[in-house]
C-alpha cells in the first residue's frame, strides 16, 4: 500500500465537535461549532481547530476544502461482528434461532485465512465508507480470523480492537474450543497484536450461555494479567437469553453477576445491548466504570427490546455508553442510520433523543466508553486526526430539506433522519484521507 500520509494538512469546512456529554451538562457548554472552520494536522495529530484564516495555513501544507459539508470526529463503532458481514440482512428471527440458523454456519468458514482476509477487507471498506475510524469487533473462535482483522486494520492505520471468541459449550462442535485452548490462543494473540500500531485486544467470551464457568474464569484471568486489554461480551439482549442464563447459572444473583464473579466487570469492559437490566445491575456498571453499547438497529431487527439510553446518559452518575452497529444483526454500517434507529427507540420509550446527544454518542461518548477520550472523539489540538466529512448536499432531498433548517440542531436531526452512508464525502485516519466518495482511487 502506498503511503498516503501528509505530514502537514489543512482542511477547510464547517467543523463540529463536543467537549462533554450534552445530556448531563448544558449543551451550550458542550458544543464546539465553526461554520467556516480550519483544521490543521501534522504527523497524524491535530495542531489547530478553529475559525478559518488564510494566514493560518502553513506554507507547503496540503489543502483540502469542503463546501456544503460538515467535518466531525471520526465515528466509533464499539460493537460489531466483522465475521457476520456475509449474513447481514438475513431473515430476522429471534436471537437464539438466528445464531443457530445463520451465524454459526458462516463463522465456521473463518478457519480459512484467505476467506477471513477477504471479509476483513470488505468489512473495513464498508466502515470507512460510513465514516467509521475506530471499530471494536468480535472475530470467531479461529485465531486466523483475528489475524486477518488486525492485518487489515494495521494496513489502513485505523484504531481497532478485537478478540477471538471464546465458546466451550452450547455451540456447534466446530466452533467450540476448550478452557485451556481458548486461554492459550488468546494469550498468543494478545502478545502478537495488543499495543501494535493503533490496535488493542479484547478478551471475548461470546456471552455467558456459550461459556462454562471455568472458561469465564479463564477469561477473567486473561483480562487481569494482560495490561491494558479490553473485555467485550453480550449482556441481557433478550428476555429469553436472560432466562437461559438464570437456568445455567442458578447461584448468580443476575446476568451481570455471572460476569462479575469471573472478574469481568470493570474499566475497559464493554457489554453489548444491556437492554433488560435491573437497577442493581445499572448501579454496578456505574460503580465499576464498565461500559454498555447501544445497538438499536440490531435490537429492532431481532425484536430484542428498547434500550434505556436516557437512563444511561442522563443519570446523576451516567454509565459509560457507546454506539454499535452490531452488523450482522444490525442492518447498516452507517452511524447516521444507527442514530436514526436510536431516535426511534427513544420515541417508543416516550422520550426524545437530542441530536447533539446523538452525535456526541457516536464520537466523544463512545471514546469515553472506551477510555480513549484523551485521543479520539474530538476535533481539538492534540487529538488523533480521525475525521468524517458529511456532505450536506448528498442528494436533492437532503439539500432542499436543509435549506429550511433553522439551527445546527435541526441540521443534525435531518442528517441522522435522512442520511446514510452516501452522505460521507471523505474519511480521514490519522491525517490520511483513506476514503473519498468522489475519488475512489484515493
Amino acid at each position: 500500500m502506498r503511503d498516503r500520509r501528509s505530514t502537514r494538512l489543512a482542511i477547510r469546512a464547517a467543523v463540529l465537535s463536543y467537549d462533554d456529554n450534552p445530556c448531563a451538562t448544558d449543551p451550550a457548554a458542550c458544543v464546539r461549532y465553526e461554520s467556516d472552520g480550519l483544521v490543521l494536522v501534522a504527523d497524524g495529530s491535530i495542531t489547530y481547530a478553529g475559525p478559518f484564516a488564510a494566514d493560518r495555513v502553513p506554507a507547503g501544507a496540503e489543502f483540502h476544502e469542503y463546501r456544503d459539508a460538515l467535518l466531525t470526529a471520526g465515528f466509533i463503532d464499539a460493537h460489531v461482528h466483522y465475521a457476520q458481514t456475509p449474513v447481514i440482512g438475513a431473515c430476522g428471527m429471534q436471537l437464539l434461532e438466528w445464531l443457530e440458523t445463520y451465524v454459526f454456519p458462516i463463522e465456521q468458514r473463518y478457519e480459512n485465512l484467505e476467506f477471513s482476509r477477504t471479509m476483513a477487507r470488505l468489512f473495513f471498506a464498508q466502515e470507512l465508507a460510513a465514516g467509521v475510524t475506530t471499530t471494536v469487533s468480535y472475530c470467531t473462535v479461529h485465531p486466523v480470523s483475528v489475524d486477518a482483522y488486525f492485518e487489515e486494520a494495521a494496513r489502513l492505520g485505523v484504531r481497532a480492537g478485537a478478540g477471538k471468541v471464546l465458546m466451550d459449550r452450547n455451540a456447534p462442535a466446530m466452533l467450540c474450543d476448550t478452557v485451556q485452548r481458548g486461554y492459550d490462543e488468546s494469550k498468543r494473540l494478545i502478545a502478537r497484536w495488543h499495543g501494535r500500531d493503533r490496535l488493542f485486544y479484547a478478551v471475548t467470551p461470546r456471552f455467558a450461555p456459550t461459556s462454562t464457568p471455568a472458561q469465564l474464569e479463564a477469561a477473567g484471568a486473561l483480562f487481569a494479567e494482560s495490561s491494558g486489554v479490553y473485555m467485550q461480551t453480550h449482556l441481557a439482549e433478550t428476555r429469553a437469553e436472560v432466562e437461559w442464563v438464570r437456568e445455567l447459572f442458578p447461584d448468580s444473583e443476575d446476568y451481570l453477576d455471572v460476569y462479575d464473579r469471573a472478574g469481568l466487570v470493570g474499566a475497559r469492559c464493554l457489554f453489548g445491548h444491556a437492554i433488560h437490566l435491573s437497577s442493581r445491575q445499572w448501579h454496578r456498571l456505574r460503580q465499576a466504570g464498565a461500559a454498555v453499547v447501544h445497538c438499536p438497529s440490531s435490537n429492532f431487527f431481532l425484536g430484542s427490546g428498547l434500550f434505556d439510553l436516557r437512563g444511561a446518559l442522563s443519570a446523576d452518575t451516567p454509565v459509560r455508553t457507546a454506539l454499535g452497529s452490531d452488523v450482522g444483526a444490525g442492518t447498516s454500517f452507517s452511524p447516521l442510520v444507527t442514530l436514526s434507529e436510536a431516535y426511534k427507540v427513544a420515541a417508543l420509550r416516550g422520550e426524545t433523543l437530542m441530536a447533539h446527544a446523538a452525535f456526541y454518542l457516536a464520537t466523544l461518548g463512545s471514546a469515553h466508553a472506551l477510555y480513549l477520550d484523551d485521543r479520539i472523539g474530538r476535533v481539538a489540538p492534540g487529538y488523533d486526526a480521525d475525521f468524517a466529512v458529511l456532505d450536506l448536499a448528498a442528494n436533492v432531498l437532503l439539500r432542499e430539506r436543509l435549506r429550511f433548517a433553522g439551527s445546527l440542531e435541526e441540521t443534525l436531526y435531518v442528517l441522522m433522519t435522512l442520511g446514510d452512508q452516501s452522505c460521507i464525502r471523505a474519511t480521514y485516519v490519522a491525517g490520511r484521507r483513506v476514503y473519498d466518495r468522489d475519488n475512489p482511487g484515493v
